[in-house]
């Protein structure tokens, strides 16, 4: 009886195990995607920076093309969760919401210059491959059309008139990925800080009703300060 209690406690110990192991590996592959680049990841830098064997890592993810597949996947589920339950936490406000995904945006476990780099290699070779097409594109079209709705009740709430929403959404995204190639290309001289405070400024000349530099206006009322 207790050996058969053991026995089944044992069982959930191994998967854990199991499951530490491949994150170390995917933890690994975007450490090597960071400082060597796509073409120069391999199974053996992998294995060596995780401090475990070639047999291992293929024992977990059979080949290289699937490991970096997982190691998308796990960057993609993590972005996208943290944005979501930034929105999801931010209450009912459409300024709230999209100060949130601004906030999201250069969360310090999210953008980190190993992990933008990891994110660069992968949009590299997006056109190319289609399961890194699929991760990137499905993330992207989320995100975007958030933010789209977002802008859109923005501008309805606070009766801009002549705005576009699909090009002041176009604009944000494109500002956010442009600030992250920023922080990647000069991390020493651009700080996290500082891209957001560049991306609540765009906010604050756009939605003046809305945003100041700061953040979110509290309080807003027929989209009058």
């Amino acid at each position: 009886m207790i050996a058969g209690q053991v026995a089944r406690a044992a069982v959930p110990s191994r998967k854990a195990h199991k499951e530490v192991r491949r994150q170390q590996l995917i933890e690994a592959t975007i450490d090597t995607l960071a400082t060597k680049g796509y073409s120069d990841t391999t199974i053996a830098e992998v294995a060596r920076r995780a401090g475990m064997s070639s047999g291992i890592v293929n024992f977990h993810f059979e080949s290289k093309e699937k490991l970096l597949v997982e190691t998308l996947s796990y960057l993609s589920e993590e972005y996208r969760s943290n944005w979501r339950n930034a929105v999801a936490k931010a209450g009912a406000a459409p300024a709230a919401q999209l100060a949130a995904v601004i906030e999201a945006d250069f969360d310090r476990k999210i953008c980190t210059r190993r992990k933008l780099a990891a994110w660069c290699a992968f949009w590299g070779e997006a056109k190319t491959r289609p399961a890194y097409l699929q991760h990137c594109g499905a993330n992207d079209d989320e995100f975007q059309a958030t933010v789209r709705d977002l802008c859109t009740r923005l501008v309805r709430e606070g009766g801009y008139e002549g705005y576009d929403e699909q090009h002041i959404a176009r604009g944000l995204d494109a500002l956010l990925e442009g600030l992250w190639l920023k922080l990647l290309t000069a991390f020493r001289n651009v700080s996290r800080e500082e891209a957001r405070a560049t991306a609540f400024a765009w906010l604050a000349m756009v939605f003046w009703k809305h945003f100041t530099t700061e953040g979110p206006i509290p309080h807003i009322e027929g989209g009058n300060r």
